[in-house]
């Protein structure tokens, strides 16, 4: 079981169901969570750039576990890329995200505080983002998801200005947070579907306990709700 040690940090909440837990990760876990990367980066499904259907590419670099997205839908095979089968989801995973939304949102571990949304929280896909200092990632809603389930957001690596917005356009209003290495964010209920994007990563704002010899790694964890 994975279950990162709890904190001194308080939950800071950045709008109705969007809260940030600085801190979150300690050096030890972080460092495990890159180790984990690493291996998962490469293979069965490497990590890449990811196509748009308008025949631009993501400046990120993008692995996934359980389900292997490409604009905009889920499948388990990466046909954009090798067709292979991509690496299960592991359980110790589903174990990290309970833990999370009980950091973020109390011991309900729901937005709102109300139900046992933590116990029953099953994510089962990660999508690992890799910034490079010059990575970016548009406005942009989650939404091939079924599940309205909360989106768990880990940072480890350089810092990032990371832009929350409203749900209906991707432009103002948005909240511009500063995430650092460590940091968890959460946003479920109201803000599940809110515009969210990273305008700027500053490089060479991570210290080597993370493991990291430069950049941004990403780790978000969706219960999509899809079967097969």
């Amino acid at each position: 079981m994975f279950v990162p040690d709890a904190g001194p940090a308080r939950p800071v909440e950045i709008a109705p169901g969007a809260v940030r837990v600085p801190g979150w990760l300690t050096a030890e876990r972080q460092r495990e969570l890159v180790t984990a990367c690493r291996a998962w980066a490469r293979g069965p499904v490497p990590l890449r750039h990811t196509a748009l259907p308008n025949g631009g590419v993501m400046s990120v670099r993008t692995v996934c576990l359980g389900w292997h997205w490409q604009p905009y839908r889920y499948s388990r095979t990466a046909d954009d890329v090798n067709g292979a089968r991509v690496a299960d989801f592991p359980g110790w995973l589903t174990e990290l995200g309970r833990a999370a939304l009980v950091a973020a949102y109390g011991e309900s571990g729901e937005a709102g505080g109300t139900g046992p949304a933590a116990r029953s929280y099953t994510p089962d896909t990660a999508l690992i983002n890799f910034y490079d200092g010059a990575a970016r990632m548009g406005m942009h809603q989650d939404k091939e998801e079924r599940s309205s389930a909360p989106v768990v957001s880990l940072s480890i690596g350089d810092s990032c200005l990371f832009r929350l917005g409203n749900t209906r356009t991707r432009g103002r209003p948005y909240t511009d947070v500063r995430l650092v290495s460590g940091d968890l964010f959460v946003f479920g209920g109201p803000a599940r579907l809110a515009y969210h994007g990273v305008p700027k990563v500053f490089p060479g704002t991570a210290g080597p306990e993370t493991g990291m010899r430069g950049g941004r790694l990403n780790i978000t964890l969706r219960e999509t709700g899809l079967t097969g």
